[in-house]
C-alpha cells in the first residue's frame, strides 16, 4: 500500500539534489527487474553513477526483457550475489564507489560483506537502519530508527542510533534535528528500562556525548508527535509535537511503528543504513518509486555532505 503520488516532502529532498554531481555507487546484484529499473531510474535523475556488480549477462538479459535502459554503466562481472556483495564493498574501499546499493540479494548478505572484520565497511560506529517516511498526516520528513538492524540495542548502541540519524538530518538541511526517544510512558520508571535509557542519552546529549540535535524523553508516542497531546499531558519541550527523528526502543517496535505508518497511514518509506565508511541503500520490491527515488535522493545529499566535511576537517 505504497502512494505514487506524493505530499511533496520526497520532492523536495529531490530537488536539493539538483545542483549537485551524481555519485558513483556501487549497485550489489541486481538480478531482478524491480531492483535494477530502481537503480536505472535514480541514474535517469542524475542522483547516482550506477556501477551494477553481478552475473553479467544476466543483468543484460533483465534489462533487455524489461525494457530498462542501462546506458553505458559499467558492469562489473560477479557469478553471485555473495561475490557480487564482496566486490560492491570492494569497490567502496577501493575508493571507486562512494555509495553501496542493494539488488536484488538478501540484505543479511550485504550486511555480512559490509561488517566483515579485514574487508569490510566498519567504522567506530554501530551501524544502524533509517527509515525516512513521508508521512500524509505529519508535517515535514520523518525518520524512524532502528526498525531493521539492531534488535535490542544497549545504552551505547542506541548512542550510535542517535548520532547516526542525527547526522543523517543535518546532511538533508536541518540545523538542530529534534529526536524524541520512544518508550510506552512520558516518565522515568525503573521497571521500563527504556525510560532509563531514554532518560540516560538526553543527559548524555547535555554532556557532549551525542552532539548536533535535540534530545527529549522519554515520550510516548502520542505526545511525541502531537502537540495537543503534548500540552494535554503538561509535557513543555521543544520537541514534543515536533520531532524530526523518532528512536525506538528496540527493533519490534520499530517495525511495528514503520509497518503501521505504511499500510494505515500509507506512508512511504526510504531506507539507509548507516554507520558504515558510507551510506547504504536499502529498497524493496514493494517499494514504490518515489520511495525508491527518495533512499537515492538522501543518500546523495549524505555522500556530499561527507564530502563537505572530509573538506573542511
Amino acid at each position: 500500500m505504497t502512494r505514487e503520488t506524493g505530499t511533496g516532502k520526497y520532492e523536495q529532498l529531490v530537488a536539493r539534489c539538483k545542483s549537485l554531481a551524481p555519485v558513483t555507487t556501487a549497485v550489489a546484484h541486481p538480478c531482478e527487474a524491480s531492483a535494477l529499473a530502481g537503480a536505472a531510474q535514480a541514474a535517469a535523475e542524475r542522483l547516482i553513477k550506477p556501477i551494477y556488480v553481478g552475473p553479467k549477462a544476466r543483468i543484460n538479459e533483465i534489462a533487455r526483457t524489461a525494457g530498462i535502459d542501462l546506458g553505458a554503466a559499467e558492469i562489473v562481472d560477479a557469478p553471485h550475489s555473495h561475490a557480487a556483495a564482496q566486490q560492491a564493498v570492494a569497490l567502496v574501499r577501493e575508493g571507486r564507489a562512494e555509495l553501496l546499493m542493494k539488488g536484488s540479494l538478501h540484505t543479511d548478505e550485504l550486511l555480512g560483506a559490509v561488517v566483515a572484520r579485514d574487508t569490510g565497511l566498519r567504522t567506530g560506529r554501530r551501524i544502524s537502519h533509517v527509515f525516512i517516511m513521508d508521512v500524509p498526516t505529519y508535517h515535514k520528513v520523518l525518520i524512524v530508527t532502528d526498525a531493521a538492524i539492531n534488535i535490542a540495542p544497549s545504552l551505547e548502541e542506541k548512542v550510535d542510533i542517535c548520532q547516526n540519524a542525527i547526522d543523517l538530518a543535518i546532511s538533508l538541511g536541518l540545523k538542530q534535528p529534534k529526536v524524541a526517544l520512544l518508550a510506552a510512558v512520558e516518565t522515568v520508571n525503573s521497571k521500563m528500562p527504556a525510560t532509563i535509557d531514554a532518560a540516560a542519552l538526553c543527559k548524555m546529549a547535555e554532556r557532549g556525548q551525542i552532539k548536533g540535535g535535540i534530545l527529549d524523553g522519554p515520550l510516548a508516542f502520542d505526545n511525541a508527535i502531537s502537540p495537543e497531546a503534548a500540552r494535554t499531558k503538561g509535557i513543555k519541550s521543544e520537541v514534543a509535537g515536533d520531532p524530526d527523528i523518532l528512536v525506538v526502543p528496540d527493533l519490534e517496535a520499530g517495525n511495528i511503528l514503520a509497518k503501521l505508518l505504511s499500510f494505515l497511514a500509507r506512508a512511504d518509506s526510504a531506507g539507509l543504513v548507516l554507520g558504515a565508511r558510507v551510506p547504504i541503500i536499502l529498497t524493496s520490491r514493494a517499494d514504490s518509486v518515489r520511495a525508491r527515488i527518495a533512499s537515492c535522493a538522501v543518500a546523495m545529499l549524505a555522500a556530499h555532505a561527507r564530502r563537505k566535511s572530509a573538506a573542511e576537517g
